[in-house]
């Protein structure tokens, strides 16, 4: 049996997702292909537009044979704590023989040799990244500067670890390495839209549109897409389309009031920002000076955002905050390996010796019902697990209060099985 796997968001999930996983099985002969989904918050620090089970239903229908959830703290964390999570997983399944992810050059060799030097971190590395830092350079542009200001990358190479899709790939060939994995990395090069192009124009025809263009297109006035049944027709699979039809999306700012209260929080309970993963003392600062300037999820972004912390990087730190993600836990899960359990959130039956493997080879619990799962774990894996359940519950508050609807919970909700 061989077996390939994919790390993944789909937020949502598009014909460049179904391509991929066409392609993963194909180029590594893989006879089944298992995926590590985001669950309802992802990397870029907000929640999803729909929610994990409705995502896992699309992989399945289209090509994926099992899936199971990356755990909040990773998959709304860093890119290195996303790939070191989601790989650990992979890993402890102890049946995957391929990791495979899309790339703007398709290079799994020079991606692997980048990631072997920064694990190695040469010397004088470190001082020149804290130099840039302190000038105001992000954190991976000043990466890149040290680099190339070591001689260590050529200017391609440092091309390479600006674009997002390979920022990924050498995380996740950074946590392979760490893990001393015996998983290999394979790339797909990308085809369609940028990682971060939201273009939509050529909508529905044309090349594929990116994730990123999709959810625009999801905010778009009823107006602009009056001609298609549905604002995702024709970028994603006809397998996938009724799903989505039968869901409304969330966005970010649906998640202001509730991002306010915890904020609030904050100051009645007399507790620090700077407790929570990523908010720095300086960043906790900036927060208690406009906490009562009340404005959206967005607004909240821009008004502590720096030349040196990215968009991105406030989202996440909000979004740790929200999910009652402190420093200390994370500390702990990086601490306890990354991998505590294996939570899946569906499978394809006819994918019954591929469920069976794992279940024989997996070095870590699997969860396929919630009911009575608690008793299982202790320690940082029940606190991954609870966090997990919590963010979940949240997403369901914000998606019911907001279109008077009714929807499973953590516990009544089983998996998906095709």
């Amino acid at each position: 049996m061989r077996v390939v796997g994919i790390i993944a968001e789909y937020n949502p999930f598009h014909k460049g997702h179904q391509y991929h996983i066409a392609r993963a099985k194909e180029v590594t002969g893989a006879d089944y292909c298992i995926v590590v989904l985001s669950g309802n918050f992802v990397q870029r620090g907000e929640p999803a537009i729909y929610e994990k089970f409705l995502r896992t239903e699309a992989a399945l229908r289209c090509g994926a044979d099992l899936v199971l959830e990356l755990s909040s703290p990773f998959a709304s964390g860093s890119a290195e704590d996303f790939a070191s999570g989601a790989s650990a997983l992979l890993s402890a399944l102890g049946t995957v023989d391929y990791l495979c992810f899309g790339s703007e050059q398709g290079d799994e060799t020079r991606l692997m040799n980048i990631a072997r030097m920064l694990v190695q971190e040469p010397e004088g590395f470190r001082p020149l990244l804290l130099t840039g830092l302190k000038n105001g350079l992000t954190w991976p542009q000043a990466r890149i500067s040290a680099l190339t200001g070591l001689g260590c990358l050529t200017q391609e190479e440092a091309k390479l670890l600006s674009q997002p899709n390979h920022i990924l790939g050498i995380e996740y060939c950074k946590a392979l390495l760490r893990q001393n994995s015996s998983i290999r990395p394979v790339t797909i090069l990308r085809r369609g839209k940028g990682y971060h192009d939201q273009e939509i124009d050529s909508f529905p025809q044309g090349e594929m549109a990116s994730a990123t263009g999709l959810r625009a297109r999801m905010k778009c006035p009823p107006e602009c897409v009056s001609s298609l049944s549905h604002p995702l027709e024709g970028q994603v699979p006809p397998e996938a389309l009724p799903l989505y039809q039968s869901q409304q999306p969330v966005f970010p700012e649906d998640f202001s009031a509730v991002l306010n209260y915890a904020l609030l929080s904050c100051l009645q309970d007399e507790r620090s920002f700077s407790c929570y993963e990523g908010i720095t003392a300086d960043l906790s600062q900036r927060m208690e000076r406009v906490l009562l300037d009340w404005t959206d999820w967005e607004g909240r972004i821009r008004q502590l955002k720096t030349r040196q912390m990215t968009y991105t990087r406030i989202s996440r730190c909000l979004c740790h905050l929200l999910l009652k993600i402190t420093a200390a836990d994370m500390e702990a899960y990086r601490d306890g390996g990354y991998a505590f359990y294996g939570r899946i959130l569906g499978f394809k039956r006819q994918a019954a010796p591929l469920l069976k493997a794992v279940q024989k080879n997996s070095s870590i619990p699997l969860i396929t019902r919630t009911a009575g799962c608690e008793k299982l774990l202790s320690g940082p894996a029940l606190s991954i697990l609870r966090t997990d359940f919590y963010a979940s519950h949240l997403w369901h508050s914000v998606y019911c209060s907001k279109y008077g609807a009714s929807m499973k919970n953590e516990f009544n909700r089983g998996m998906v099985i095709l």
